[in-house]
């Protein structure tokens, strides 16, 4: 598991290195890694057999994966990876609100206390950094959209194979980006459509080892280990992506004490939170 998250915080690094715009980006990373997963399903000889309305209903979530990558790349386009993934890092604490809503239940006051405590970690960032506010707010909806699509899969990951899920929101997420482009290049518009040949070598680390083997590693773990320290581990992957980016892209250098002191309070934050979570759970074994 810590292997996959690991992998995952080189994407950041990865996205900063290609030299395309994020929606050109995104566009190649859902094609060649929808193609690889064909290709696995393929040689296992598991085609997936689905109705049209299970289709559309996965397809609607990879939608989902398309924006949250875009935004999470245009946030690093438009600040750094550290205040990307610090963003990203605030994904549990917008799930907190949106699975209650999904599944018809009772809001938990004390997660709501913990999501304040990391909007004030995110609000210390942004007045830290005043030409960051735009990457600061696009972070901000991929950790929206990560929520959402990551609630929604949990409801049909029991119902499809995880790698059938995958080849479906991945192609899905693929052709309506491809749709979108005509619209999408009037507001962000790039002269460069074909990766260089060092744009090649990063796009296939990120699309085949930081997104098909990650995909394999996590599901491998999941038999493995218990969701509880999934969801632990899970907290590491903005850590591992601030220090391979301070390490290999140098952003110890633009990173101002602010940063820090929003950076501590939103880890802190998580912590407990997943503290908090695994108490409860306990909780709810003991009086069941």
């Amino acid at each position: 598991m810590h292997a996959a998250i690991f992998l995952w915080g080189f994407t950041g690094l990865l996205g900063k290195l290609i030299q395309l715009n994020e929606g050109v980006l995104v566009w190649y990373r859902m094609l060649i890694s929808a193609i690889a997963v064909a290709i696995i399903l393929l040689y296992q000889k598991k085609i997936p057999k689905l109705s049209f309305r299970q289709i559309a209903h996965i397809s609607g979530i990879g939608i989902l994966v398309m924006l949250h990558w875009v935004a999470f790349y245009a946030s690093i386009k438009l600040a750094s990876i550290s205040i990307a993934m610090v963003c990203l890092s605030s994904i549990a604490l917008f799930v907190s609100f949106i699975e209650p809503i999904i599944n018809r239940e009772k809001f938990d006051y004390t997660e709501i206390f913990f999501s304040a405590l990391a909007v004030i970690g995110i609000s210390t960032i942004y007045r830290s950094d005043p030409t960051a506010s735009a990457g600061i707010i696009v972070g901000i909806l991929s950790a929206l959209f990560s929520a959402v699509f990551s609630s929604l899969n949990k409801r049909i990951a029991s119902k499809h194979e995880p790698l059938t899920i995958s080849l479906v929101e991945l192609a899905s997420g693929f052709v309506f980006l491809t749709l979108l482009f005509p619209v999408y290049m009037k507001f962000q518009p790039t002269d460069k459509f074909i990766p260089d040949s060092m744009d090649w070598v990063y796009l296939m680390i990120l699309s085949l080892v930081c997104t098909v083997l990650t995909w394999v590693l996590s599901l491998e773990a999941l038999q493995k280990v218990s969701a509880y320290t999934v969801a632990l581990a899970l907290n590491l992957e903005p850590i591992y992506g601030i220090i391979l980016a301070v390490v290999f892209a140098g952003e110890g250098k633009i990173l101002n004490a602010g940063f820090y002191y929003g950076a501590g309070i939103i880890m802190l934050t998580i912590v407990l939170h997943t503290i908090y979570k695994f108490r409860k759970k306990i909780r709810s074994r003991i009086l069941s």
